[in-house]
């Protein structure tokens, strides 16, 4: 199988604008400094693509340190023409754009290259590495998509981040209650809030509460806090939890 790093030389090579997609959710966290940086040495234009904004409240649209980025709804369609203008207005003068799509797994590549055209042609999933290989959709009569498999640092083995961006899928974490613990950790209140529970200084006590609620439980009706967590994070990796 070709590696991801090899696709990302082929996109980098093929397009004449690269768009770099992050989730709007956890925009430094999905960034990748490897893929920024061999997209910014090859001197093409790019935009960093923030998506799923219609995730996040709009006080908190923050994209710290980026340059040249656009905020996209691909749910809502919100900035679809936008994005599209930008590219135009770069005045690429050929009958056909090749516009390279690239990004960590589960940020929105699919959805985005579905939403640029107006009905689905990319598959889309709300599992890690749905994409398998390199896929070319037409958009439009100008714009050629290219998306690609989610890419991942060499070396990067970060579970936590991983789990939470969705490039670790929820079928296959391994401590999804400790994840989950962050994320309530990084994000307090709102998971209460989803699942009308009391905040606990404690977060591993608030998925007690919420198995507790949801009747999720093991024998003798404890808690089970692990296929709970699960739950929770399959939420929120499908695009289900606003922040």
């Amino acid at each position: 199988m070709t590696s991801f790093w090899s696709m990302v030389n082929q996109i980098i090579r093929e397009a004449d604008v690269i768009l770099i997609v992050l989730d709007a959710r956890m925009i430094e966290e999905t960034r990748n400094a490897e893929l920024e940086k061999k997209v910014i040495e090859s001197k093409k234009p790019y935009f960093y693509v923030v998506t799923k904004c219609d995730l996040v409240d709009k006080e908190k649209l923050k994209a710290a340190n980026l340059k040249s980025f656009v905020y996209i709804s691909s749910k809502k369609y919100y900035g679809v023409k936008i994005l599209e203008t930008e590219i135009y207005k770069l005045n690429i003068k050929k009958k056909v754009i090749t516009v390279g799509v690239l990004g960590y797994p589960n940020v929105g590549k699919s959805s985005l290259i579905n939403a640029m055209k107006g009905r689905k042609s990319a598959p889309t999933s709300g599992l890690s590495g749905y994409t398998r290989g390199i896929q070319k959709v037409k958009v439009s009569k100008k714009i050629m998509m290219i998306d690609t498999p989610g890419v991942v640092p060499a070396g990067e083995k970060d579970f936590m981040k991983h789990a939470i961006s969705g490039t670790l899928d929820f079928t296959k974490t391994q401590q999804p209650d400790v994840v989950v613990m962050e994320l309530i950790d990084k994000y307090p209140g709102v998971i209460e809030k989803i699942y009308d529970v009391a905040i606990h200084e404690d977060s591993e006590e608030t998925i007690e509460e919420i198995a507790l609620k949801k009747r999720i439980l093991i024998k003798a009706g404890k808690p089970d806090t692990v296929r709970m967590a699960r739950m929770i994070l399959t939420k929120w990796q499908k695009g289900k939890i606003k922040v």
